[in-house]
């Protein structure tokens, strides 16, 4: 939790920053990433989620910190990791028909990195085996795994091991492993977190033993998102793939105490009118700062106590002032999104801060669909 009197957010040359924003501060980012780094223990077992940051200059920072391995979510964010020059990239989806195609155009494009991806049927392993020998290319495949999230992948049991054993000999493809996404397990509480993530683990493991008894290789595994980093770093063997805390935001602040991310990135809001007594509305609308939550959950104000959201459109946020300060139009307020990974994607490019002093940007480019490819 921020002390009352930590005003690292605070910018300033304000005035020459119009709102609303995202300000990033490198520094920060700099340390988040050398403890993501330190908890995991090894480099080599850190795969870093890019959808939190969606920008090459942070990209340029994790490989400046010598991570080499990545996980994306879209076609977009994975060409900027094969401009970057990464070497090893995950496309955490399992690409079909149009995205098969672009998914192909990336790897040949950049044949410097090792591009893989996601499978979790024979059905759709089959379109990609095909699509794959067509362009005489032997790709890497990890199988999904559903271990609870019940979004994407395959349950652990017999149809898995089938699934396994058909990337392993069918044409085409290089099966490396298994990817297990957890983030239903969410537990404020750590130990009942870790409780929760080794039972769904424990079916992995179950897995892996199926798998060597079959005669197939043993799998690579990539577990995990941010709730569940600390657990999964314990793990000999198993690679990480957190992506928040890149940035971190207040709601794994506050989900996550036990991790000792500092959020590196603010958006700067402005008061634009005082509507009625007590009543404030800023620029910080549904465009400017993600609103998936409920409205009390989607921005923490860092220098104002007091000020609780009832309203939102489009481009104005109205908050009801329920303490004692007197605000003004065109006061700033700095605050911090609940969830930061979301918000970043609505803004073409953040700010960038060193001591106090915005002094740069960076291009937000992963939040296109559509880069070049």
């Amino acid at each position: 939790m921020l002390l009352p009197n930590d005003d690292w957010y605070q910018v300033r040359n304000i005035d020459e920053v119009d709102s609303p924003a995202l300000v990033v501060f490198p520094e920060r980012v700099k340390n988040n990433i050398r403890l993501a780094i330190d908890m995991v223990g090894d480099v080599r077992r850190l795969r870093p989620h890019v959808k939190t940051n969606k920008s090459p200059q942070a990209v340029q920072m994790m490989l400046d910190e010598g991570i080499r391995k990545f996980k994306c979510a879209t076609i977009a964010e994975a060409e900027i990791l094969g401009q970057c020059k990464a070497e090893d990239v995950l496309l955490a989806y399992q690409p079909l028909g149009p995205k098969l195609d672009r998914f192909i155009q990336l790897i040949r494009k950049f044949p410097l990195t090792a591009f893989s991806c996601l499978t979790d049927s024979i059905e759709a392993a089959k379109e990609q085996s095909e699509a794959f020998c067509r362009h005489r290319l032997k790709v890497a495949v990890y199988i999904d795994v559903n271990v609870g999230m019940n979004r994407t992948g395959i349950v652990p049991g017999k149809e898995l091991i089938d699934l396994y054993s058909y990337c392993y000999k069918t044409g085409g493809m290089s099966i490396k492993g298994l990817h297990v996404y957890d983030g239903h397990i969410r537990d404020n509480d750590i130990a009942e977190r870790t409780e929760n993530c080794n039972r769904a683990f424990e079916l992995i493991e179950e897995t892996k033993n199926e798998l060597t008894k079959a005669g197939l290789p043993p799998p690579e595994i990539i577990a995990g998102g941010s709730p569940t980093f600390p657990v999964h770093a314990l793990r000999r063997g198993v690679e990480c793939s957190p992506g928040t805390f890149i940035y971190w935001d207040k709601g794994y602040s506050d989900l996550c105490p036990e991790q000792a991310f500092k959020p590196a990135a603010v958006l700067v809001t402005r008061i634009i009118s005082l509507p009625a007594k007590n009543t404030i509305c800023t620029d910080l609308g549904h465009k400017s700062v993600a609103a998936e939550n409920s409205i009390d959950r989607r921005v923490f104000f860092l220098n104002a106590d007091g000020l609780k959201p009832v309203g939102q459109s489009e481009e104005h946020l109205v908050v009801e002032n329920t303490g004692t300060k007197i605000y003004k139009a065109g006061d700033v307020l700095y605050a911090l999104p609940y969830h930061i990974c979301p918000t970043v994607a609505l803004y073409e490019r953040v700010f960038t801060a060193k001591q106090g002093m915005v002094n740069g940007e960076w291009k937000n480019v992963g939040r296109d669909r559509k880069l070049e490819i």
